[in-house]
């Protein structure tokens, strides 16, 4: 099995998303009672409603339960380097149309605990694939859906937490 990178930060939102989820149970438990009381559950939209929200939570929870052993937590304060790894703040050159793109990696969970102004991507993505073990100067070129990006590394840096609890 591949470990999973995770801030400290991004690990302990997670634990207590999975906490709220595990909360939230008896609510949903209670909600599918009440709906079932109301009768006929073949034409009941408030039972169909529980029920899905019951199956939503309840496959939350087996995911972040099921990855919680594979995670590789790291403190990003502790990170530094030459290269790209995660945890790492990489300018790149888009060399054919000289847009600038500043993105952090980090790990595929924790994306949705940034602010949305934080241009993060996961380790796992094809761009930060390519990236990774790269030094400034580097050239890499990314296959993506529209077709293949040459991005030439402008600068590197390692600035912490990233994750503003």
């Amino acid at each position: 099995m591949q470990s999973i990178p995770i801030s400290i930060e991004g690990f302990e939102l997670l634990k207590e998303e999975l906490a709220r989820l595990k909360e939230e149970r008896p609510e949903v438990i209670q909600a599918i009672k009440e709906a079932r009381e109301e009768g006929d559950l073949s034409e009941n939209g408030g039972y169909d409603a529980a029920r899905e929200r019951q199956g939503m939570l309840e496959a939350k929870i087996a995911y972040i339960e099921s990855r919680i052993p594979l995670f590789n937590i790291i403190d990003p304060a502790t990170l530094t380097g030459d290269t790209v790894t995660y945890g790492a703040t990489v300018s790149l050159l888009d060399l054919d149309t000289d847009e600038e793109r500043e993105y952090i990696l980090v790990g595929p969970d924790e994306a949705d605990f940034l602010p949305k102004n934080v241009a993060a991507i996961s380790v796992f993505s094809p761009v930060a694939r390519s990236l990774l073990g790269k030094e400034v100067g580097d050239e890499v070129s990314v296959e993506v859906p529209r077709g293949k990006i040459q991005y030439e590394i402008t600068a590197l840096a390692f600035n912490g937490a990233f994750i503003n609890k």
